[in-house]
């Protein structure tokens, strides 16, 4: 079918609204109609070149909310046309090394996420100007259609509006996971959170919700520190380095038991000053991605070893996104987990490039795209 995207045709251009053909799907897939998608950081590393890509072009987006259309064969018998999905930006095949040991976060079928090849039979689903396009993490959201493999797809309860539903397919589960499933946050105590954008926002009340004491939210800008009382921050600071002195008389000398890096992009120093806030025998949560040609990360190996502190990475929340993300969404139901707030601005797929200049800018905890009737 005919539709159209937001095309990448190299590093440091704009995205590029555009034309494009999607694929039906084959043996595993479903096709989707895209509501809305998730304008996550991730997606400007491949800008940047951050990311590095095989090749051009790309097709962004890797947070989406939406309706399945159609289904290929031999799809899961859950899995019907009209259901309400979210997309997990990595699949989850439930039967390699990874998934069977509880490690659905680092499934093997992520090993190609970048590539662009379909799951189902390495071909590819989409194409722009007669070219193949690479879909990020074999989504692409940027689109109010795509085709992906199920192992993709989450059902979720149609009564969540698409609008928050998006935002559990990366930044939430990411966020929350890093301070509940990686940090193994815990009653009582001390929790930094460094960086508060969608990921940090999300971490935060992580946090909140697993009884931490103080709450300390890091952040240059003012606007973002204040938003971050508002979901439940007891501190906040416009660097890691202001916050020394504070922490330290706020917790009698001892520091913080769990400190969790969201910055939207990591550099190797961070680590270090990550680690100056943590305590003796705490964690510091590394969740930032950084370039991934760039090999240095600053720490005192004496401190770190004699103050028995752990550095841990985290990729999506080191969760479950079939599970995470359901229960994600009755928390919010509940009324316990804030998602309506976190989505600042909405914009049109002709306004994308906008948006990520709103995003750079500080401007928004997380922008999203609307999909309208005009779109399909």
């Amino acid at each position: 079918m005919k539709t159209k995207g937001a095309i990448l045709w190299g590093i440091d251009q704009p995205w590029s609204v555009e034309e494009i053909e999607v694929g039906d799907p084959v043996s595993g897939e479903v096709q989707i109609r895209l509501e809305t998608a998730g304008m996550c950081h991730s997606d400007h590393h491949i800008v940047t070149g951050a990311t590095p890509m095989p090749a051009f072009p790309v097709m962004g987006g890797h947070e989406g909310a939406g309706v399945i259309t159609k289904l290929g064969p031999n799809c899961p018998a859950d899995l019907q046309v009209g259901d309400h999905v979210i997309l997990s930006f990595i699949p989850a095949c439930g039967r390699c090394p990874s998934c069977v040991s509880g490690n659905m976060a680092l499934c093997d079928l992520g090993a190609g996420l970048l590539m662009g090849q379909a799951i189902s039979d390495g071909t590819y689903r989409i194409q722009a100007r007669g070219e193949n396009v690479i879909p990020m993490c074999l989504l692409g959201t940027f689109s109010p259609y795509m085709t992906v493999h199920h192992t993709s797809v989450v059902k979720i309860d149609p009564s969540v509006p698409f609008e928050v539903a998006c935002l559990v397919g990366c930044g939430v589960p990411t966020g929350f996971g890093s301070s509940t499933h990686v940090a193994q946050v815990a009653p009582g105590e001390t929790v930094v959170i460094a960086g508060i954008g969608g990921v940090g926002m999300s971490a935060l009340q992580g946090a909140v919700l697993s009884g931490a004491s103080k709450v300390v939210a890091i952040d240059p800008n003012p606007w973002k520190r204040e938003q971050a009382q508002k979901f439940g921050a007891t501190h906040t600071y416009e660097s890691m380095a202001a916050a020394i002195m504070p922490l330290m008389d706020a917790t009698e000398g001892r520091m913080a038991e769990k400190v969790i890096l969201t910055m939207g992009e990591m550099h190797g120093d961070y680590v270090e000053e990550g680690l100056i806030l943590t305590a003796k025998a705490g964690t510091l949560v590394v969740t930032s991605m950084g370039r991934m040609d760039a090999g240095d990360v600053k720490m005192n190996s004496f401190l770190l070893s004699m103050l028995q502190k752990t550095v841990k990475g985290c990729i999506f929340g080191g969760g479950n996104a079939r599970q995470d993300a359901p229960n994600l969404l009755r928390l919010y139901k509940a009324g316990q987990l804030n998602l309506d707030d976190m989505v600042t601005r909405t914009y049109s797929l002709e306004e994308i490039n906008q948006g990520y200049q709103d995003m750079l800018d500080g401007k928004n905890i997380r922008g999203i795209i609307k999909y309208t009737e005009a779109d399909w």
